[in-house]
């Protein structure tokens, strides 16, 4: 029940409040948060919320009387007067002490630590509220957690029309049951359970299934639209097995045991739409996902939610085609049944995906390898890698005319001609005359090793010119850059091609079968029209003594003639290396004049003179190299890198510096210093600015301190990431990374911080963590606790709000990330200064989603950037965003080329209470102070840079693997027993400045 007055829990307080909102009240008393974890209770006075009326301080919205549901737990305070908030804001105040927070880095752990304990005395907050209680109980698991509710809809910018890919489905009311089905003998293909089904259905439909047509998901469910005429029965059905030349087999009997399960209608999923209950109805979302499944995923290449087929092009050619090295990719589209505002909608966008070349082993390593000649012995690194990606495909034998497959299970270690096996006499032979005698064939390439099928006590031998790879094998492994390049150019399409080819898949599908009919499904053919709104950009503040000392972006883009940056940093000590053996002598002098020069003329103080004089080294002595230029020019603040030739190198040069020289470099290509382009300088200037301590650019409304909830008090705004490694590397770590502003109210300059952690774990674990020190015992640390402490460095200020934007994070996971990572955040807080808890706002950053807008004109100067996309700035909040919660979708950037794709916004916590506008600004007017170039970007630049500083620790970790240095890493041992290799630790004075841009 909703609770709009005085009494109750304020976590559950959805009224309208008709007071002033408590984030204006500059005096509130302070009202603390109770997060699971703590140690310590938080409440204040029984807990009781404001004394006027006010809106709930997690969950806010219009709608007041219909949802109720545990919230993610917040106790509050009393407020002294009406308000929003029920939240008091925290009167912060740095004490005075005898001791002083040294700002200069220092690599010894014992300055780090008594730096930190320095730090904690001086952090006190003040609160007139007596020590609180604990006013609700935390959520027992991650299920118990639910979001805020929409704050109404954001009204500012212009309005325009957009259509997204998103397709309206009418349901009509029907009772759907659920059949739990077991197949005798299991099976792991669902493609035989598949097949097994339908057979099933042809032969039972009228005689024993009541006339009705099933859906089936492939394993254990079936569902029907009305009740068939039994709750439990069992079937044989004689599936006749398909050879791999597609021909039919001998009959294998199958038993079917059908038994109901559950049955549900369509009630709770009206009211869910209607908004009159918070919870999703998703057991009855799985019942329509596997009706709209059912067809193609008996006729296409089934992968998560997509589906692949050589007949999904344009025309049959166009389905198809080579990536390189004995890879290809076919067409495919995703699809995905969603929960809306405008109510269940259908998300179909076209994709693709990379498979292997059903072509003959011998070809496909003669591609794979990019070698002609294979009557030569492959290298011990050759066949290794052929082993790798040659294992678990199936192929079909040749010699048997094509109606026989295996799957294979590894090479051989010799050559086929020198493979010998034992006969039943006991006489041995030679697999190639085996193949000779047995089968008349001559093995042509007798150098090669032999496929292996079976297992490695059973080996079955084969030459790898009988075996061809079968048709439809997803290649999992990490594309290379040609490959990559190859399937952009392919798929890139403009927005009005786009839009057609998913119209067109729309038809080819025919979503309103007969199947979806009988459970009272129907599809529209029309895109979704949605009212948008296309936000103004921010004015830009350069330096005054620039011609321009401020600029408004056009269409997301802008340039630096006639500006200066708005903080130039000074470069005292700095040289240049080459690794590059291709370039002429006294070209790095002549590119490093003139890249200074850019500098200089941007706004940075620059030495004209190296520290010391330019090194010109071989790729093969980096290491060395880099050693002797730190050692000669102790105290560096730049090094200039010119790459070697040949790739591969920028990782290990990036080690070195960073994590064992603490010194800050710029990398440049060796093809571009040779062209000794202006923009391409421009560029690199804008990179070492802020690597060496500078802004480029700050958003005039910061410097007016005009921002909403951002620059009326001390404010840290967060990145966070998650890198996992590429497919296939089944024990790298994962790595973590979190970024944050050190400059307020500017917030321009981030500070990175990075840790491995368990193999594709998405939660980051060192958010927060106690550690045990030799000599002071179990001490406090984690990401959180030392940005904070550097923020109050750099300051002076202690941060009084957290905006946290959290990338990488899938739907299924948003309760499990919310609920452990701002536990680790409260624990953190906690460790500073008892009692401080800053309020957080935690929105979860989504790209890799399918949710495409299109301009409702196309070609149309005045709806459209330069490539023919939507404008940026355009957000919607509308129609196809969730019912309920605090979402939108936002395109903040210009398009290059393609279709572009929007940035998702979902805020799983908000105790600051932000309006849909303010968000939706603060978030696009961040997307233009991104540091390495002069356009907005497509995601907020905190993720974004939490998402290069992640790539950048991967290096590090890789660099270390290629080079063969395990002994450099260090590795520590999970709950689970998984040992996870450590990162080497980033330089105290590398992490003061933005090295990863």
């Amino acid at each position: 029940m909703s609770n709009r007055g005085g009494g109750g829990h304020g976590g559950a307080s959805r009224g309208r409040g008709g007071g002033r909102r408590s984030d204006q009240r500059q005096d509130q008393s302070s009202g603390q948060v109770a997060w699971p974890g703590l140690q310590q209770s938080y409440g204040g006075r029984g807990g009781s919320v404001s004394a006027g009326r006010g809106r709930g301080n997690v969950g806010r919205g219009e709608n007041t009387g219909d949802l109720t549901a545990t919230q993610v737990p917040v106790a509050s305070a009393v407020s002294g007067g009406r308000g929003r908030g029920n939240i008091g804001d925290p009167t912060f105040s740095v004490a005075s002490s005898s001791k002083t927070v040294s700002v200069a880095s220092s690599s010894k752990e014992e300055s780090k630590n008594t730096e930190v304990s320095e730090t904690m005395s001086n952090l006190q907050i003040t609160s007139t509220e007596t020590k609180p209680e604990m006013t609700s109980l935390p959520p027992a698991s991650s299920k118990a957690v639910t979001f805020p509710v929409r704050p109404g809809r954001g009204t500012l910018g212009k309005k325009v029309m957009v259509r997204a890919n998103h397709f309206l489905v009418q349901v009509a009311d029907r009772d759907l049951y659920h059949y739990d089905v077991s197949i005798n003998p299991e099976v792991i293909s669902k493609t035989v359970n598949r097949n097994v089904m339908k057979l099933l259905v042809k032969n039972y439909k009228d005689s024993h299934l009541g006339g009705k047509s099933p859906a089936y998901d492939g394993r254990k469910s079936l569902y029907t639209a009305g009740p068939l005429p039994f709750d439990s029965k069992e079937f044989v059905v004689n599936l006749a097995e398909k050879r791999a030349d597609g021909s039919s087999g001998k009959d294998r009997p199958f038993k079917v045991a059908v038994k109901n399960v559950t049955s549900t209608d369509l009630y709770q999923l009206q009211q869910f739409l209607d908004r009159k209950q918070r919870e999703a109805p998703y057991d009855t979302i799985q019942v329509l996902d596997v009706v709209l499944r059912d067809k193609p995923s008996n006729d296409y290449v089934s992968v998560g939610r997509s589906f692949f087929h050589t007949s999904l092009g344009k025309d049959a050619r166009d389905g198809r085609g080579e990536l390189g090295d004995g890879i290809e990719y076919w067409r495919g589209y995703f699809q995905s049944l969603r929960l809306t505002q405008m109510g269940l909608s259908l998300n179909i966008d076209v994709s693709a995906r990379s498979f292997y070349e059903p072509i003959v082993v011998t070809d496909f390593i003669s591609k794979f390898l990019n070698i002609r000649d294979l009557n030569r012995p492959l290298r011990d690194s050759d066949r290794l890698k052929v082993k790798k990606v040659l294992r678990t495909l199936k192929v079909k034998l040749l010699h048997w005319n094509g109606t026989k497959s295996a799957k294979i299970s590894g090479i051989s270690s010799l050559p086929i001609r020198e493979l010998r096996f034992t006969l039943e006499d006991k006489s041995e032979k030679t697999v190639v005359q085996y193949f000779a005698e047995k089968y008349n064939y001559r093995v042509k390439y007798q150098a090669l090793p032999a496929i292996q099928t079976g297992s490695d006590t059973r080996p079955v031998y084969l030459p790898m010119e009988l075996c061809q790879i079968d048709e439809g094998q997803r290649y999992t492994k990490r594309l290379n850059e040609k490959q990559v390049t190859a399937l952009l150019k392919a798929t890139c399409q403009r927005p009005p091609d786009r839009e057609n080819s998913i119209k067109n898949l729309v038809v080819k599908n025919n979503y309103n079968d007969d199947l979806s009919k009988e459970f009272g499904m129907s599809v529209t053919t029309q895109l979704a029209s949605i009212e948008a709104r296309v936000l103004p950009p921010p004015m830009l503040k350069y330096h005054d003594s620039g011609k321009e000392k401020m600029v408004n972006p056009r269409l997301g883009q802008w340039n630096m003639i006639d500006k200066k940056m708005v903080n130039g940093a000074k470069v005292t000590s700095w040289t240049c290396v080459s690794f590059s053996t291709r370039i002429d002598r006294g070209l790095p002098q002549e590119f490093c004049k003139q890249l200074i020069g850019m500098c200089v003329s941007k706004g940075m103080e620059f030495k004209p003179q190296p520290a010391i004089p330019f090194i010109s080294c071989p790729p093969e002595h980096i290491e060395e190299a880099l050693l002797d230029i730190h050692k000669r020019a102790p105290g560096l603040q730049l090094l200039i890198v010119i790459l070697p030739d040949v790739t591969g190198s920028y990782g290990k040069i990036k080690r070195i510096c960073e994590t064992e020289l603490g010194i800050v470099s710029q990398c440049c290509q060796p093809r571009q210093v040779n062209k000794l382009n202006k923009q391409y300088m421009e560029n690199v200037a804008l990179k070492i600015n802020v690597k060496t301590g500078g802004r480029n650019t700050v958003l005039n409304d910061a410097i007016r301190r005009n921002i909403p909830l951002i620059t009326d008090r001390p404010t840290i705004i967060m990145g966070a990431d998650v890198t996992h490694p590429q497919p296939g590397e089944d024990s790298s770590p994962s790595i973590a990374a979190v970024v944050a502003s050190m400059d307020w109210p500017e917030i321009n300059k981030y500070r990175g911080l990075v840790s491995a952690q368990a193999h594709r774990e998405e939660i980051i674990q060192d958010l927060y963590k106690l550690v045990q020190d030799p000599q002071r015992g179990l001490v406090h640390s984690g990401l959180i606790r030392e940005h904070f402490i550097a923020f109050r460095r750099a300051t002076g200020q202690i941060p009084q709000r957290i905006i946290f934007y959290r990338d990488g994070v899938s739907e299924g996971q948003f309760s499990q990330v919310l609920l452990h990572e701002m536990t680790a955040i409260r624990k953190a807080c906690n460790s500073l200064q008892e009692n401080y808890v800053p309020r957080v706002t935690f929105v979860i950053v989504q790209k890799r989603h399918h949710t495409r807008l299109f301009p409702e004109q196309h070609g149309n100067r005045d709806m459209t950037d330069k490539s023919g996309n939507i404008q940026p700035g355009t957000v919607v909040d509308t129609k196809i965003c969730h019912p309920n919660e605090f979402d939108f979708y936002l395109n903040s950037h210009a398009g290059i080329q393609g279709t572009s794709r929007p940035a998702h916004y979902h805020v799983l916590l908000d105790e600051n209470g932000f309006t849909a506008d303010q968000l939706q600004m603060l978030t696009n007017n961040l997307c233009y102070t991104y540091a390495r170039c002069t356009k907005s970007v497509s995601i907020v630049p905190p993720a974004y840079y939490a998402h290069l500083a992640a790539f950048r620790a991967r290096y590090y970790m890789e660099s270390e693997m290629s080079d063969g240095g395990s002994s450099r890493s260090r590795s520590t041992t999970t709950g689970v027993g998984q040992v996870i290799s450590q990162l080497p630790a980033i330089k105290d004075n590398v992490k003061e400045v933005m090295f990863y841009c």
